[in-house]
């Protein structure tokens, strides 16, 4: 029996041994029920009780005929003398009791006395409620050191399943990435050619970026193009209740991936597991043996095993810094978010299985989709393709994407919702506010679109131009975002000389940049170009021991200067705001191109 043929018999028989222990437990539990059961029922199947005082009373006096009982039992039967019903009574010590019997009956008293032998199904509920704490711990016992071997789990995707068909070409918007990346899929099909020049093959490789960048799809890629067996598991996988199953099943992985060697190991999320390693007391514990037991096994590689652990995570900054180091995850590549023409290239791939309308223009929706990853662009198509459905059109049309583009980032139209004047009103003000302070701010995108109808969870929105990738960005054009994203605030107060909750994101968002500008970018000309941020208080405190104080007084001069910026705009083209607003209560929507009229001469 070759490998394959032996994991996949293990496999089955874990499986078996599984559903066996859980039809056990059911088992077990549903006899405990009957049990239960059965003693309720026979402790009630007669209504007519005796209590063992009375009982003495009435053999005392001759009154009783019959006494019915079982061996072992201390529950019996007793025929009254002149009523028809037999009553129950309950003994404490039967042997005293027959000693009681016995001498009234030689007395002269009549007293048919019946002695029944113990039934095997009367002895069922004693024996189970016996033995049912021993058979629980057993099959719990069972099924934890079955756990200690799941971490040969991991699905494995191999040329004989034919479940790995995912190649480089299927990867498209990571051109540099993959050229890099070449290079482990040669040393896989080829190690003797690296291993005659001496270079030693990389012991692993972290891809890191955003969620959706392509992070898993590129690792199944690498094991497509190399041809060899693919292991693949989740960091959390890893993690247990009990301690030491995480150590344990990164043994079993390692020892899984030795005898499929040459393989690839993919840990996905693995900052589930290779966290940085702090003190060791209560669920810390077990991830730190399980960090450790990763280190050690990806120092164990000889030479002559060709195993490559990759290894993907959105959040790199978590990761222990023994793991980073070379000799473990040697490589270090980042996915980015895609270019206009990684875009374009996602987009034709997505597309190829969809009915597209003729007139449709991928390469416009790409240029309007600047920042966004490939798995979000995957969603935007399948979107459209289900709102062309319901909309009975022949194919996927730009109104489609647009749509769809709406629906994923700012939620679901919601027409049907009843809006007073007076919100709608404020609603308009705010949007318009946002709009207008946009448009005299020269860093800030072009409007799209601006709408009083509420969405997901927000009453309005204003929508830009996203056709520009940009991978800097300028103090300058920071700081009009907080004007921008204060419009609508300003709006309010200019207008209504109130203000309301409506605002509230924007006032989150617009903290949040000033606070960065302020602690993480160096902008700010009173402190100068320091970080503070994700500092210890003590290492803040060097810097003055009023630095507190004197960052919020920063952050908070940012936002009232954005926010008076905002109010001085909206002043000067009050008419702009106000026949923007009224269009939007006419018309509860204004394009791109309706938005540019009202800003031409005459």
């Amino acid at each position: 029996m070759n490998k394959k043929d032996k994991d996949k018999n293990d496999k089955k028989e874990n499986k078996k041994l599984l559903i066996s222990l859980l039809i056990l437990l059911l088992l077990i539990v549903l006899i405990a029920g009957l049990a239960i059961f059965y003693v309720n029922i026979k402790g009630k199947e007669d209504e007519n009780t005796l209590a063992y005082t009375d009982l003495i009373k009435q053999i005392s006096y001759g009154n009783v005929e019959k006494i019915e009982m079982t061996v072992g039992s201390t529950t019996l039967k007793v025929k009254i003398k002149n009523e028809e019903k037999e009553k129950t009574a309950i003994v404490q010590n039967t042997e005293s009791f027959m000693e009681f019997v016995q001498t009234k009956v030689a007395e002269g008293n009549e007293i048919e006395l019946i002695q029944k032998p113990r039934s095997v199904l009367s002895q069922i509920p004693s024996v189970i409620i016996t033995f049912l704490p021993t058979a629980i711990m057993l099959a719990l016992f069972i099924m934890i050191f079955k756990m200690q071997g799941l971490g040969e789990k991991g699905k494995v995707y191999d040329e004989t399943e034919k479940k790995t068909k995912v190649k480089f070409d299927d990867v498209a918007g990571l051109e540099e990435e993959k050229e890099e990346l070449i290079e482990i899929v040669d040393f896989l099909k080829k190690p003797e050619k690296y291993a005659k020049m001496g270079a030693k093959i990389p012991r692993g490789v972290l891809l890191y970026g955003k969620p959706g960048t392509g992070k898993t799809l590129i690792a199944k890629a690498i094991a497509g193009e190399a041809n060899v067996p693919f292991i693949s598991m989740s960091g959390s996988e890893f993690i247990e209740m009990f301690a030491g199953l995480g150590a344990s099943r990164v043994r079993k992985l390692f020892e899984k991936a030795r005898r499929m060697a040459p393989c690839i190991v993919f840990i996905d999320e693995i900052d589930a597991i290779g966290a940085r390693r702090t003190s060791n007391s209560g669920a810390e514990t077990e991830n730190n043996q399980t960090l450790n037991q990763l280190l050690v096994e990806m120092d164990g590689f000889s030479s002559e095993e060709t195993i490559i652990v990759l290894a993907a995570t959105n959040r790199p900054e978590m990761l222990d810094k023994a793991l980073l180091r070379p000799g473990r995850f040697d490589r270090q590549i980042t996915i980015p978010t895609p270019d206009l023409k990684g875009r374009l290239e996602i987009l034709k791939i997505h597309s190829k299985d969809k009915k597209i309308s003729d007139d449709l223009n991928l390469e416009s929706i790409a240029e309007d989709t600047a920042g966004f990853t490939g798995a979000e662009l995957a969603n935007i198509l399948n979107e459209a393709a289900i709102i062309a459905t319901k909309r009975k059109h022949d194919g996927i049309e730009i109104d489609d994407i647009e749509e769809a583009v709406k629906k994923v980032t700012v939620g679901l139209e919601k027409r049907q919702r009843v809006i007073s004047e007076k919100d709608k009103k404020l609603t308009a003000y705010h949007e318009a506010g946002h709009a207008v302070v946009s448009k005299y701010l020269p860093t800030q995108a072009d409007v799209k679109e601006v709408s009083i109808i509420p969405r997901g969870v927000a009453g309005g929105y204003t929508m830009y131009k996203t056709d520009e990738d940009k991978y800097y960005i300028s103090k300058t054009e920071m700081q009009e975002k907080l004007i921008a994203l204060l419009g609508g605030r300003a709006a309010e107060k200019l207008v209504l000389d109130d203000i309301s909750t409506g605002a509230s994101n924007d006032i989150e968002v617009a903290t949040k940049i000033a606070r960065d500008m302020v602690t993480k970018y160096g902008m700010s000309d009173t402190l100068g170009p320091i970080d503070f941020q994700g500092k210890e208080p003590y290492e803040i405190q060097m810097f003055g021991e009023n630095i507190g104080d004197k960052i919020g007084q920063e952050v908070k001069r940012l936002i009232d200067t954005a926010y008076n910026d905002a109010l001085t705009l909206l002043n000067e083209h009050r008419d702009k705001l106000d026949k923007i607003a009224l269009s939007l209560l006419e018309k509860e929507k204004i394009n791109e191109e309706d938005f540019k009229k009202f800003f031409e001469e005459g």
